[in-house]
């Protein structure tokens, strides 16, 4: 891990976590009924640069808005390739208690996007949105929760605006602090071989596009497994290709978590504009957007209670030794961190620990 430790750390020795728990091994709640299509979303016209042509446009972010009555106010922010839906478990948990509000991230189901996935979709950006979705709510603070790059959103919301968002919540990826140098994700694939298609999304974003786009249901239960139904070997490990280690697999089994229905419901939202805009989270351009804004500020710290809630199980890396070598815990003063035995989508394979969790951490704010 020396290497790792020279590119992300700049020489910061990481930090024991505080409060660090693991969770023994738990099976998953038998599914509720969840009709994503029962929810009203609703609609907000926001403005978004298009950097490419240097023009400012209007984009329309899709959300769902729950017990709007609720003084307490949790932002679920999912990643990739997600939806809103992906927060079924938390919905059922929390609607009672929280308002909650669920949005479709830019170039994600039917939120659209300024045309532009280069370099029109940095975190500053979608903070931006966020921003955008609270003030039509008459939100003024909330607690951020996010999974997989709606972690590291969530991260950047509460650092550039901790006057909104007073704790967050972060599942399957730590933060990734804006301090020292950047670093191209080609340095870390002889670390992390699985970070390999990251370098295909960045430097043959068209090439992914088109291949992602084919086959959307065979791209999404490609990506959407758990540890009992794990994608083979050699999946993510290709620079020229995502799919290819599964190209012995005819018929990739259904994703594990989601019904007949709820799949149907995942493919129809992302057939609408197919994977054209959501590789955002990892193109160059929108990387070096995040880094430059973030790092010129001079403040990674989030000084706000924070979760992290890091699976012990995901094929693509060890997070906890991740964050480790990236000092993510010098960042964040109030720090808890809870491991659990599940793979990426934790949320959903593991949902009664992970709510369970969060609900004593929302307990203690």
């Amino acid at each position: 891990m020396r290497l790792l430790f020279s590119l992300f750390a700049s020489g910061l020795l990481p930090l024991l976590f505080a409060n660090t728990v693991i969770l023994s091994s738990a099976r998953h709640t038998r599914d509720l009924a969840f009709d994503a299509l029962a929810f009203r979303r609703q609609v907000v016209t926001c403005p978004a640069v298009n950097r490419a042509l240097n023009q400012t446009v209007d984009i329309h972010l899709r959300y769902v808005d729950i017990n709007p009555s609720s003084k307490r106010t949790l932002l679920l922010l999912h990643g990739w390739p997600s939806l809103w839906a992906s927060w079924k478990y938390q919905i059922q948990e929390f609607q009672s208690d929280y308002r909650l509000i669920v949005p479709d991230i830019r170039g994600f189901g039917a939120s659209t996007h300024p045309g532009d996935v280069q370099s029109s979709g940095s975190f500053p950006d979608l903070v931006g949105d966020l921003m955008c979705i609270l003030r039509q709510a008459g939100v003024s603070q909330a607690v951020v929760i996010g999974h997989d790059w709606g972690s590291q959103l969530a991260y950047e919301a509460a650092r550039e605006r901790p006057d909104v968002f007073t704790a967050v919540v972060g599942i399957s990826i730590p933060y990734l602090p804006s301090a020292g140098p950047p670093v191209p994700i080609s340095s870390l694939v002889q670390e992390f071989p699985r970070l390999a298609y990251q370098v295909y999304f960045a430097e043959h974003t068209s090439a992914a596009i088109a291949e992602l786009s084919a086959d959307i249901r065979r791209s999404l239960r490609a990506t959407l497994r758990t540890v009992s139904s794990s994608p083979p070997a050699e999946f993510l490990q290709s620079n020229s290709s995502y799919l290819a280690g599964w190209g012995n697999v005819t018929t990739i089994p259904p994703i594990p978590f989601l019904s007949a229905g709820e799949e149907d419901y995942w493919v129809g939202q992302y057939s609408i504009q197919n994977f054209s805009y959501n590789l955002e989270f990892y193109t160059n351009g929108n990387r070096l957007e995040s880094y430059t804004f973030a790092n010129g500020q001079g403040n990674a710290t989030v000084p706000q209670p924070v979760l992290s809630i890091l699976p012990t199980q995901d094929p693509v890396a060890d997070w906890v030794l991740a964050a480790e070598a990236l000092g993510s815990a010098d960042f964040l003063p109030n720090l808890t961190q809870v491991t659990l035995p599940g793979a990426h989508w934790v949320q959903l394979e593991l949902p009664r620990r992970v709510n369970t969790v969060i609900r004593n951490f929302l307990s203690t704010l």
